[in-house]
């Protein structure tokens, strides 16, 4: 069996110093640095190029160092991506193609030669025939998407997938279920991997696995020495994604489906494969995507250089993310988002009184509609059922058995992280540490496995 990893790290360009910085030191740090130890460590890596420049400002520099070291040796590859994690799929190609081709840039600033233009990643995972076509048309060899946008069932793990239309233009598809395991801390030990795989470890056939960088040290403490011991592990054979098609000669051409990583089964059911973005039945992003699009109309027409640079900022997509409340709401950045779209519009010498007036009326009923919202409880209700959702993501046969002596391994290696960062005087890292203990003490207590 052949496991190919991708890691996915990204802030946005309104991204606090506070926050880059706490991110960097409990996460990207630790991860780059740790890889560095592991001379058979095979992944593969998408890093915005926004990321990039707040490293570079925010103290980084060492991260940006060591991924070059990486790449140098090769432990990992980079894919192409948008710079400011747009949204491609709702966006006109032209934006398409900008995003991509200033993530270049910032990729080829960064790590010169040593990147390659192979593989693509698309923010959010989010597939559409539009982008997978600008980036086979910007020269890109294969895009990695969710398995729920396979047109059948699920995907064969021995063949690899052409894009019906695109010329010799490859799709992976990432396994959600192992995915969710690894990054939901399910699976906190080598052993349970090896336990989940069973005799897949000895099969002819390929994994990919998809998550967030940021879930190992930032989101899950302790969870980086998890990704390091699968990386030293002699019977899971890591390689990067682009080594697939050279170990795989069946393949099969396809259609895939509009799809993203946070796509679920009921989204692809009523036809809303972009509901966590704009959801038919979210007014917020229907006004929100209403003002991102009267922004493009009237900066394509503008021919300035400072509103351009400023739509191209603005386009990130977590303003949309988080109007979704499923599961997670925050009013700063729907009315940051709506704020950065409707002054640029104001700025633009070509606007006209009505689109300046529209700009104007738009972010207001973004912003009262968001607090309307927070008042009458509808964000509770939105984000209560989507946890119930999420909750009962894994189908039950999928679920982990752990056994006591494992748990007990995993609180130790908590407690040592834990001692650690009240040493530094994390305190509150060492205490978000302490609440993940007591959850496994629970579950331990929980288990029928000795």
């Amino acid at each position: 069996m052949h496991w190919a990893n991708f890691l996915h790290i990204y802030q946005p360009p309104t991204q606090k110093e506070v926050w880059v910085r706490r991110i960097t030191k409990e996460s990207y740090r630790k991860i780059f640095s740790g890889l560095l130890d592991i001379p058979q460590a095979r992944l593969t890596i998408n890093i915005n190029g926004v990321l990039c420049e707040l490293l570079e400002k925010y103290g980084g520099q060492d991260v940006l160092d060591d991924i070059n070291r990486l790449l140098k040796r090769g432990s990992i590859e980079i894919t192409g991506s948008a710079k400011y994690h747009a949204f491609l799929p709702l966006l006109p190609e032209e934006e398409i193609e900008r995003q991509i081709k200033l993530n270049e840039e910032s990729l080829n600033k960064y790590f010169g030669s040593s990147w390659k233009k192979d593989g693509f990643f698309s923010p959010e995972m989010a597939y559409s025939y539009k982008v997978a076509k600008a980036a086979k048309k910007l020269g890109y060899k294969w895009i990695v998407m969710d398995e729920l946008g396979f047109p059948e069932a699920k995907p064969s793990t021995d063949t690899i997938y052409k894009i019906q239309g695109l010329d010799d233009f490859s799709v992976f598809f990432r396994e959600r279920n192992f995915s969710f395991i690894i990054l939901s801390a399910q699976a906190g030990s080598v052993p349970t991997i090896l336990r989940y795989l069973g005799d897949r470890l000895e099969k002819e056939e390929y994994i990919v696995t998809a998550m967030d960088g940021e879930t190992f040290g930032h989101h899950r403490p302790g969870l980086e020495m998890l990704l390091f011991d699968v990386l030293k592990e002699g019977k899971l054979n890591t390689v990067m994604i682009s080594d697939l098609p050279g170990k795989f000669s069946k393949t099969e051409v396809i259609e895939p489906r509009e799809s993203t990583w946070a796509v679920t089964k009921r989204n692809m059911k009523e036809g809303q494969p972009f509901a966590r973005w704009k959801n038919n039945e979210n007014i917020i992003q229907q006004k929100q995507w209403e003002l991102t699009d009267l922004a493009i109309a009237v900066v394509n027409r503008d021919k300035g250089e400072e509103t351009r640079e400023l739509l191209d900022r603005a386009l990130h997509s977590d303003q949309y993310w988080w109007s979704s409340a499923r599961p997670w709401w925050s009013l700063e950045m729907i009315e940051r988002g709506a704020f950065e779209l409707k002054s640029l519009i104001l700025l633009s010498k070509s606007a006209t009184k009505e689109e300046r007036q529209q700009a104007e009326s738009l972010y207001k009923e973004i912003i009262y509609t968001g607090f309307d919202w927070q008042r009458t409880g509808k964000v509770d209700e939105i984000t209560r059922q989507e946890n119930e959702e999420i909750a009962g993501r894994l189908d039950e046969k999928e679920k982990l058995f752990v056994t006591q002596e494992e748990y007990r391994q995993m609180i130790k290696t908590l407690r040592e992280q834990m001692e650690l960062s009240a040493q530094t005087k994390e305190y509150s890292r060492a205490a978000m540490i302490q609440d993940r203990i007591r959850e496994l003490e629970e579950e331990m207590k929980k288990s029928p496995n000795q």
